[in-house]
């Protein structure tokens, strides 16, 4: 009669975890998200205090995640928010290795790097933020179709993908690192600023930032409906489950 009890109690407290996690899936959903957005952010408040063991720690741990290129990383506690190749190179090494760029962090003068690049924080961020902002109308917006969610990732790929065939003729010497054709295309129309690089405000710096937030936006609008969805239906299974037992 005993065992009979405890073995009832503990079904219970198994199901009222199933249930609690159930009604509570995006709020553990959006605090692991951001949690992974807000750490690579500490690295370099880290290095600024000194706490050097923390602050590579966490770029070791993002390294495995993002290629941590710092010329296209956001810096801080510096002069600029980001610098150029030439001005990596000028103060680390003169080398297009990505291999060995990668491992540049800053230093004092010039600040220390976000620990990942900036097409990571606005894709991770994006997802974050368009899950906030999903679930107040979690009842109204249906589940986006996978063409959908094709376009909205396209952009990400081609923009990705011409970024990386672009690289192994070299970083900095790639076509999208001087972007002639879409000068050529646009006939000058803007800034040389504007074409080469991966400067703040580059077109390159811009694609990685669109890029990304439709990629977020897709995810979120695909896969979080279905979830809401899926998670409806099992709380009312586990609801009966629980009141049988």
């Amino acid at each position: 009669m005993t065992d009979n009890v405890i073995q009832k109690q503990e079904v219970s407290k198994s199901n009222r975890a199933v249930l609690w996690l159930s009604q509570h899936w995006l709020l553990v959903i959006n605090t692991v998200v951001g949690i992974v957005v807000i750490i690579p952010f500490l690295a370099p408040v880290f290095m600024q205090l000194g706490w050097t063991g923390a602050g590579k720690s966490v770029y070791f741990i993002y390294s495995f995640f993002c290629h941590q290129l710092p010329e296209r990383s956001f810096f801080w506690f510096g002069e600029k928010t980001m610098y150029s190749l030439n001005e990596v190179q000028s103060v680390w090494k003169n080398t297009d290795n990505p291999l060995i760029l990668r491992q540049f962090i800053g230093n004092p003068s010039i600040g220390w790097k976000v620990a990942w690049s900036d097409r990571m924080i606005s894709f991770y961020t994006s997802v974050w933020m368009f899950a906030a902002i999903w679930y107040p109308f979690r009842r109204r917006i249906k589940p986006l179709s996978w063409w959908g969610f094709a376009l909205l990732l396209l952009p990400l790929v081609i923009d990705g993908g011409t970024h990386a065939i672009s690289d192994f003729a070299g970083i900095g010497s790639g076509f999208r690192d001087t972007n002639t054709w879409l000068a050529l295309l646009t006939n000058y129309a803007f800034p040389a600023t504007f074409y080469a690089g991966d400067a703040l405000g580059s077109f390159n710096s811009i694609m990685r930032f669109i890029t990304g937030i439709l990629a977020g936006l897709g995810i979120v609008w695909l896969a979080f409906p279905y979830i809401h969805q899926t998670q409806a239906y099992n709380q009312q299974l586990d609801e009966l489950n629980y009141a049988k037992v």
